[in-house]
């Protein structure tokens, strides 16, 4: 009584880097719609990150980390993919 069972499989913690997970990474992984997701952060219900509400404004922008993504939806990208830069020619 009281033994661990070594036959338990041990998972490695991912190397955090506290990225902002896109919502829509989120959605894609999750099945769910960004929409809801976007909504669940407003009004409080999901809590793998923050929606946050300039004063004044109508628009919400939205901090994911990765880390709490992770340990509240089992969802980690060791790839994230890269943010595409805009460059001169595309304002065009």
């Amino acid at each position: 009584m009281g033994e661990r069972n070594n036959n338990t499989p041990e998972y490695a913690t991912p190397a955090f880097t506290g990225r902002n997970v896109p919502i829509p990474e989120i959605a894609k992984a999750t099945g769910k719609d960004a929409s809801y997701l976007r909504i669940g952060l407003q009004q409080g219900f999901l809590t793998f990150g923050t929606a946050y509400k300039k004063p004044g404004s109508s628009i919400y922008n939205y901090y994911c980390p990765d880390k709490k993504v992770w340990e509240e939806l089992g969802y980690f990208n060791p790839n994230p993919p890269e943010k595409r830069r805009k460059s001169r020619s595309d304002a065009s």
